[in-house]
């Protein structure tokens, strides 16, 4: 998958203390303008995170790069949990997440370049999506960018109608 250099040079800089933490890093990402960036950590656990996770997360993530200095010039730091829209940056996420949807965009040398369907998980390296009734086979080394869509269900865990409303 694309990425630029800095943010695999952060990703790799925070992946262990994440780990060691029982963090997922799920992306580093970089936002906002040429003169004060935004560097987005989003962090992830099994069983959910939490703000008091994140708030604590924020402190190291903080004093990691402040001790390396990777990044020239004033930035603004943002460390969150992935929320509903979580990017999809590594093969197995969509073995991980398969039977959601997602959305692809993808390096190609011709035709369409960017598809939302349902993750059929992989094969080898190439991402199967299902588009339109439709098997989309899609190398994971030519992925630029890719997301779970931003489905909320508030499922009650039954049938029956409900009568609140």
């Amino acid at each position: 998958m694309a990425t630029t250099e800095l943010m695999t040079r952060l990703s790799r800089l925070l992946e262990p203390a994440a780990a060691e933490r029982g963090f997922e890093l799920v992306a580093v990402e970089q936002a906002g303008g040429r003169r004060t960036p935004v560097i987005r950590v989003l962090l992830d656990r099994p069983e959910g995170i939490t703000i008091d996770a994140i708030c604590a997360a924020n402190a190291w993530v903080s004093e990691i790069l402040d001790q390396a200095d990777p990044i020239s010039g004033p930035y603004t730091l943002e460390v969150s949990s992935p929320g509903v829209d979580r990017p999809l940056t590594r093969l197995g996420d969509f073995d991980r997440f398969a039977g959601e949807t997602a959305s692809v965009k993808a390096r190609v040398s011709g035709g369409r370049a960017s598809w939302t369907g349902v993750i059929a998980g992989t094969d080898g390296t190439t991402v199967l999506l299902d588009v339109d009734g439709e098997r989309v086979r899609i190398p994971f080394d030519d992925i630029l960018k890719a997301r779970l869509k931003g489905v909320v269900r508030f499922d009650r865990g039954r049938d029956e109608p409900r009568d609140d409303l």
